[in-house]
């Protein structure tokens, strides 16, 4: 592979000094290391002896991922497609897995008859599940029935656009990768508010920047909306006691275990997202209940702010003798750890504040800002198809609303540990 610097990654001291990766780190390099950088930077290829150079700058999230050669092929994979019902989005997800081979897994659909004859016409195997596991117990039922060495999941609601695998399947070149997971964007052309939000904000679109995926890095996790996986890696599959965030629960096991997971927003999968106001928002507080079971299973992952090395690149550019830049990435650095505070307090801790809010006058304007300017700086920023106005209400109704699925999480989980903050002190090294 040729490496690429990520966007945050700045080179300082003439090619001595890199800084940036998640959580934020500064690198002092040797001159063997300052070298092979520069040959990167030239289009060259990693040299051989700077292969585990290269893959710690990766995981620290200097380096982008890049596809490898070599990799399996489409023949080497089976698609399986976990199902309750959904009749009519089932044919469309499976005309766009046209060519692979395909199980479907029928999580105890009340209309079987209807779901087994759109498996059959699109040639796919078709798998009866008895009763309603919910979606870990679907996936594993089709995982127990891959004989090919890759899987990849793929939900009845999706639709994959032409390519897509082809684009993921290069990343398995590199033996440490456990899966790759496609950019989720949406299937609705919708002209409601709502749809369009989604569109450009959807919790399951991971963005524009390839990465490497884990809990504290640029993409802490990916959905199994769509996720391609190494067979050998998955174990045991998904863990079948979570309703919801067991994609969650399942990607980061395996980070932990050594493995590498890769999102690829090259390749794209498009899903209908829920935009019935009713639903949407009881999926959002849903989505919000997955934080506390979580955080049992991995502690501290998940904390309510996450921030690192405030104000490090700006005083390695200083120490580097680069004032100009220092200054610039100062301004930088203070209006980022603004947003993420106020993004802490929208959809986290605002049940806490509220009340304060009301019995001290004072606290009502920063309470409001704190609660909108990121929604706004973000529309700034995304300019989606949406007016500032709807789209910053909307944002926030998301964050409230999610809060609110937090709160339930915890309070049933009986743990507050996803209030705490996560502050940290800058990790400097030196391959």
């Amino acid at each position: 592979m040729i490496p690429r610097m990520a966007p945050e990654t700045r080179i300082l001291a003439n090619g001595r000094v890199l800084v940036g990766g998640f959580p934020t780190r500064m690198v002092r390099l040797g001159r063997a290391q300052r070298d092979e950088v520069a040959r990167w930077q030239a289009g060259h290829r990693v040299a051989g002896p700077h292969r585990a150079f290269a893959r710690r700058l990766l995981e620290a999230g200097l380096l982008l991922p890049e596809p490898g050669v070599g990799g399996p092929t489409t023949g080497d994979v089976t698609v399986v497609v976990p199902v309750h019902g959904r009749v009519l989005e089932l044919a469309d997800c499976l005309a766009g897995l046209g060519g692979l081979a395909v199980i479907v897994v029928d999580d105890g659909s009340p209309d079987r008859d209807a779901v087994e004859a759109v498996a059959v016409r699109a040639g796919a195997a078709y798998v009866r599940r008895d009763g309603q596991g919910g979606p870990a117990a679907a996936r594993n039922t089709g995982l127990a029935a891959v004989a090919t060495p890759y899987a990849a999941f793929v939900d009845s609601d999706c639709v994959p656009e032409a390519g897509w695998l082809d684009r993921l399947l290069p990343h398995f070149a590199a033996p440490e990768v456990a899966a790759v997971a496609p950019r989720i964007i949406s299937h609705d052309t919708g002209r409601d508010w709502l749809s369009r939000y989604e569109a450009a904000r959807s919790s399951l679109d991971m963005g524009e920047v390839a990465a490497v995926v884990r809990p504290d890095g640029r993409v802490p996790y990916v959905p199994t909306a769509a996720l391609v996986v190494r067979r050998a890696a998955a174990g045991g599959g998904f863990d079948e006691r979570l309703p919801l965030g067991e994609d969650v629960d399942f990607v980061w096991r395996l980070a932990a275990s050594g493995w590498q997971v890769r999102y690829e927003p090259a390749a794209k999968v498009a899903h209908r997202h829920r935009v019935q106001l009713r639903a949407w928002l009881a999926r959002r507080v849903e989505y919000g209940t997955t934080v506390a079971a979580l955080d049992r299973r991995h502690p501290g992952a998940i904390p309510a702010l996450d921030t690192s090395g405030s104000g490090v690149p700006a005083w390695a550019a200083m120490v580097c003798g680069e004032p100009a830049r220092a200054a610039m990435l100062a301004g930088t650095e203070t209006l980022a750890a603004g947003r993420l505070v106020g993004t802490s307090v929208a959809q986290v801790w605002w049940p806490l504040m509220l009340p304060a809010a009301l019995a001290v006058p004072r606290l009502r304007l920063p309470l409001a800002a704190a609660l909108a300017l990121p929604a706004l700086a973000e529309w700034v920023e995304r300019r989606p198809a949406l007016d500032p106005v709807r789209y910053v209400a909307t944002h926030l109704l998301d964050d409230v609303v999610g809060a609110v699925g937090l709160w339930k999480g915890m309070l049933r989980e009986r743990t507050f540990r996803p209030l705490l903050p996560r502050l940290r002190r800058v990790r400097s090294s030196a391959p």
